[in-house]
């Protein structure tokens, strides 16, 4: 049976305060499970990102709540609530958001010395670890303007893992990347799924959703549907790629 990890209950979202304004997320319950691989599709303007944010305790919510591992995140101080993003949450964007005057080893690294539990040293080599397994330890010492787009999303992957955090919100990660690069992002993505990574992932690629195990099909702020997959094989990719677009169709995406 699987294991709850992070849960939304009557999740809404509306960016106006009219009593009759529209909401972007409309009392959406959801619940991820520890060690899943869990993607978000939907239409432009489903909602998928701000269900992400929401989630996640970077943006608010106009009702509702998200527990994360037994605890209600709106109830924690902001300290505590710094402390839960740089601990036990992962973050990975479109963008990668990496500091341009640090090099990627220090990118890296600077995500490691938020949490103040290990030494200088110790980040440091976890940090070139990290690399190493992202593939991209030969550009450690570059800037980002000095590296691919795919180099530098593998170093934010990196950094958004140095703190074993418990969950990785990815938003888009494939969604500035070529072919080539998306596809080595998601190898990267689905080997530390197959290590233990819980991953809540948006996309609008079906290249990208079909390395989840389990697609929730947003609409209108409402999840309207979902599927659930067998752990990704690559000798089975066209077979889940086939199956996941037929039942996108079904939906009328």
């Amino acid at each position: 049976m699987k294991k709850g990890l992070l849960k939304g209950k009557g999740i809404c979202k509306s960016f106006s305060s009219d009593v009759d304004a529209a909401f972007v997320l409309d009392h959406v319950d959801i619940e991820i499970f520890e060690g899943d691989f869990t993607v978000i599709m939907g239409t432009s303007g489903a909602g998928k990102s701000t269900l992400l944010y929401a989630l996640s305790g970077m943006d608010s919510m106009t009702d509702g709540e998200v527990i994360f591992q037994g605890k209600k995140i709106s109830d924690l101080s902001e300290n505590e609530m710094a402390r839960l993003r740089a601990e036990e949450f992962g973050f990975v964007f479109q963008q990668t958001h990496l500091v341009s005057n640090l090099t990627l080893l220090e990118n890296v690294a600077v995500a490691g010395y938020a949490c103040r539990t290990k030494s200088a040293r110790d980040i440091r080599e976890r940090a070139m670890q990290l690399l190493l397994q992202m593939h991209v330890d030969g550009a450690k010492n570059r800037l980002p303007h000095q590296v691919s787009g795919g180099e530098a999303q593998r170093a934010a992957i990196a950094r958004a893992v140095i703190n074993h955090p418990g969950l990785i919100f990815a938003d888009e990660p494939t969604g500035a990347l070529n072919k080539a690069n998306s596809t080595e992002v998601l190898d990267l993505m689905t080997e530390l799924n197959r290590n233990g990574q819980s991953i809540l992932m948006v996309t609008h690629d079906i290249r990208s959703a079909v390395r989840g195990n389990r697609i929730l099909y947003l609409e209108d702020g409402k999840i309207l549907d979902e599927l659930e997959l067998n752990g990704y094989r690559e000798d089975d990719a066209k077979v889940r790629e086939t199956a996941v677009s037929d039942w996108l169709s079904s939906l009328r995406w």
